[in-house]
């Protein structure tokens, strides 16, 4: 399929560069006129980013194409985290591992949707699968972070707190029941949104800090696709 003459995975590669970078260049913007903090400022690339994969439903129909720009920011989030390359993603301008894991859990998981490695029957579905686990990861965990540094006094569990926690359980909830009442055949979208954002608010409790950028997007893939094969199947 072609778009003025090129490619839509060529104008996906366009419009997946622009937008990542137009999501660093603000948060940096915002962090120098003190409207973020150093923390809202790398969550609010984080958030941010997360939406990049709606962009890879649309645009890419490949999945050499789909994992270029997660493979590219990986190896540019490790230079960053070595050479404190993009300061707004860093936590308080020392590398921290969870940003190189993010685009690794965004490779992992388009390269396992947009290749439908499980086989189904309709390919789009495990596209699906792929929005629901990183969107998770972006909403519930980004703003996880933002509440729990700005209300979370009272600890949960080492130095997650419960307003955290909630938040992580409240966003992530907001995302999975949209995506399966939009997306989904399953009758009970309620319940399973339910269970998928309990899961997800346990994954982030108990990942060390920095890993849950992997644990929580594959934890809530694989247990999806459970739940898939178990209600829809």
């Amino acid at each position: 399929m072609e778009l003025l003459g090129i490619s839509t995975n060529v104008w996906g590669l366009i419009v997946s560069y622009l937008f990542v970078f137009a999501m660093i260049g603000l948060s940096t913007v915002l962090q120098k006129q003190r409207i973020l903090n150093d923390e809202g400022a790398r969550k609010f690339i984080h958030i941010g980013v997360s939406n990049w994969y709606l962009i890879a439903m649309l645009f890419f129909d490949n999945v050499w194409f789909a994992i270029i720009p997660p493979i590219t920011f990986i190896i540019l989030n490790y230079i960053s985290y070595k050479q404190n390359l993009f300061k707004a993603m860093e936590r308080n301008g020392r590398g921290n591992l969870g940003t190189v894991y993010f685009p690794m859990s965004l490779l992992i998981v388009t390269y396992i949707s947009f290749n439908n490695t499980l086989g189904f029957q309709d390919p789009k579905a495990m596209q699906y699968f792929g929005a629901l686990a990183i969107l998770i990861l972006g909403y519930g965990d980004g703003f996880a972070a933002v509440f729990g540094k700005a209300l979370g006094k009272k600890k949960l569990y080492q130095d997650k707190s419960w307003v955290g926690s909630m938040a992580m359980f409240g966003f992530s909830f907001v995302v999975a029941f949209t995506l399966l009442l939009v997306f989904s055949g399953a009758s009970q979208v309620f319940f399973i949104a339910l269970i998928i954002s309990v899961f997800a608010t346990l994954i982030e409790l108990f990942s060390p800090r920095g890993l849950d950028n992997l644990t929580i997007p594959l934890g809530v893939f694989m247990l999806y696709y459970l739940i898939f094969l178990g209600v829809i199947a």
